[in-house]
C-alpha cells in the first residue's frame, strides 16, 4: 500500500508498504489458503450466489460417497449436475478453485473395497472422469476413520490418483482431510509418519482440528477445537488433553512440511448437558453431547452473562446453570475471536492455511456470515493503516487480531533492501487497534515502512 498524503510530504516523504505473509490486499486471497467445505445438501438454503468468495481461496464440494466396488454415489449428498455447475461457475468467476470431496464420516469400509487391488484402477478412473465431466479443479480425499491397518491402501490410492491427475493438461489439486490424532489404539506417531511419506502428492493436508473431546471414560469436559492444551493432563492417564497445537506438533515432528498443513475451524459446537458448566470437569453420569451450528447456539443459548473466554486454551464457551442441575450446560463453540486466533496461529507457525467445516453453519439469508467474515478480516490483517505526522513523530495505526504478531520495519532506501526494526508487537487478548510511534524521522528526506506478520 502506498501512502500519498500531501500534508505529510511537505515535511517528510513517507511510503508505507503493508506486507502480511506476502499479502497486499483487504481481500482474503492471501498466501494462507482459506478452504471451505460446502455440502451439496446445503445448496437449497445457501445457493452459491450467496457465498462470499472473497473470504476463500478454495472451496470443497461435499461429497461423493464411495462404494466398495469403486463406484461413486453423487445423490446422497445432493451433488447434482446443476449444483456442480452453480458452484463452479460462481467460484471460478471469483477466481476460487473448486474441489470435489470423496468420502466423509464412516466411509472406511467403502474405501477399503474401492482401493483394493481389484477395484483401485476403476475407482481412480471414476474420480478423474467425474472431475473432467463436471469441471472441478481437483479432488479432496476424506477417508474416515483412517487406522494404521488402512495405510497401504490409502497410500496406493493417493499415489495412483496423483499420477492420474497429472495427466490433465492443467494442474489438478489433490487435498486431504486428515485426523488430528491417530485412531485410538494406533501408535502415537503412525498417522503422522504415513502423511509424511505421501505429503509430496498433496497440495493441501487439512487437519480436522475439531471434535477433540467427548464424554469418554476417564475424560473431562473439554473444548471442541482449542488451540492449546494449557498444560492440562487427564488424571486417568497423565496424557495432555488434545489441542490444535498438539496435533500440529505431531505432524511437524514427523517432518510433514509446514506449508502443506492447514488447521480446521469448525462453524459449530457441542452442548455438554448434565451437571457440568465448565471445562475440565469430571462427572458421575456421562453428559449428553449433541452438536449444534453456530447459528443455533447463538440464537438459543448465547447471552453476554454466560459467555467466557479460556485464555490458556484460546477457546470460547458458554456456562449455563439451571435450577435442575441435570440441565446445566457447558457449550464449547467457535466465535469470531476464536476464528481469528486460529488464523493467527496458522500464520505465526508458517502453516499453509486454514480449513472451514462448514460454510452454511453461520449463514443466514440476507445477513453477513459472522464467522466467515471474521476469517476474512483476519486474513486481511492489518488491513487499512493510517499514518499521522505530529511533533516530529510518525504514528502508525492498524488493527491487530487475536494472537497476531507484527514486526514494524523501516528503511530510507528501497534500493539497498536494508530494513530496520522499529517495533515488535503481539496481541495477547482480543482484537485491538495497535499504535506504533516512530519518534526520530526528522531530517530524513523519505522513509518507507513495512508491517510483517508473523514477526
Amino acid at each position: 500500500m502506498l501512502l500519498d498524503d500531501r500534508k505529510l510530504r511537505r515535511k517528510l516523504s513517507i511510503f508505507l508498504l503493508i506486507v502480511v505473509s506476502q499479502m497486499v490486499s483487504t481481500i482474503a486471497h492471501a498466501s494462507l489458503w482459506s478452504t471451505g467445505y460446502y455440502p451439496g445438501w446445503e445448496q437449497p438454503s445457501m445457493p452459491a450466489s450467496q457465498i462470499d468468495f472473497t473470504a476463500l481461496t478454495h472451496i470443497i464440494h461435499f461429497s461423493l460417497v464411495p462404494d466398495s466396488s469403486g463406484a461413486l454415489n453423487s445423490s446422497d449428498n445432493n451433488i447434482s449436475t446443476a449444483n456442480s455447475a452453480d458452484l463452479i461457475s460462481h467460484a471460478h468467476a471469483a477466481g476460487v478453485k473448486v474441489m470435489i470431496c470423496v468420502g466423509g464420516a464412516s466411509t472406511e469400509t467403502a474405501f477399503q473395497g474401492a482401493a483394493s487391488a481389484a477395484n483401485l484402477s476403476s475407482f481412480i478412473n471414476n474420480i478423474t472422469n467425474f472431475i473432467a465431466a463436471r469441471g472441478y479443479d481437483g479432488v479432496d480425499i476424506d477417508w474416515e476413520p483412517l487406522p494404521a491397518t488402512d495405510f497401504q491402501l490409502y497410500t496406493n490410492l493417493i499415489n495412483g490418483l496423483r499420477s492420474a491427475l497429472d495427466g490433465f493438461p492443467q494442474h489438478k489439486l489433490l487435498t486431504a482431510a486428515a485426523g488430528a490424532y491417530p485412531v485410538y489404539g494406533d501408535p502415537a506417531t503412525s498417522e503422522y509418519l504415513m502423511f509424511a511419506s505421501v505429503q509430496n502428492q498433496f497440495d493441501q493436508i487439512n487437519i480436522m482440528t475439531y471434535d477433540l473431546s467427548g464424554p469418554y471414560d476417564g475424560w473431562v469436559t473439554w473444548f471442541d477445537s482449542p488451540i492449546y492444551d494449557g498444560g492440562y493432563r487427564f488424571a486417568s492417564s497423565g496424557g495432555l488433553v488434545p489441542s490444535i497445537d498438539g496435533a500440529v506438533k505431531g505432524f511437524l515432528g514427523s517432518r510433514v512440511a509446514t506449508n502443506k498443513l492447514g488447521i480446521g475451524i469448525p462453524f459449530y459446537g457441542y452442548l455438554w448437558t448434565g451437571d457440568v458448566t465448565q471445562p475440565r470437569q469430571s462427572w458421575t453420569n456421562p453428559p449428553a453431547y449433541p452438536t449444534a451450528s453456530y447459528n443455533d447456539i447463538v440464537a438459543s443459548y448465547y447471552q453476554p452473562s454466560v459467555y467466557h473466554w479460556d485464555t490458556s486454551a484460546q477457546a470460547a464457551y458458554l456456562s449455563i446453570t439451571n435450577a435442575d442441575a441435570a440441565n446445566d450446560m457447558f457449550i464449547s463453540y467457535e466465535d469470531q475471536r476464536a476464528c481469528q486466533a486460529k488464523v493467527s496461529y496458522a500464520r505465526n507457525h508458517g502453516l499453509g492455511g486454514v480449513m472451514i467445516w462448514e460454510l452454511a453453519q453461520d449463514h443466514k439469508n440476507g445477513q453477513a456470515d459472522p464467522l466467515l467474515q471474521s476469517v476474512k478480516q483476519a486474513l486481511a490483517s492489518p488491513g487499512v493503516v493510517s499514518v499521522q505526522y505530529t511533533n516530529q513523530e510518525i504514528t502508525l495505526n492498524f488493527s491487530g487480531i487475536p494472537l497476531g504478531s507484527y514486526r514494524i520495519l523501516w528503511t530510507d532506501s528501497l534500493s539497498n533492501n536494508a530494513w530496520n526494526t522499529l517495533a515488535i508487537t503481539n496481541v495477547t487478548g482480543a482484537a485491538q487497534q495497535l499504535q506504533i510511534v516512530d519518534p526520530n524521522p526528522s531530517g530524513i528526506a523519505q522513509r518507507f515502512y513495512r508491517i510483517q506478520s508473523p514477526q
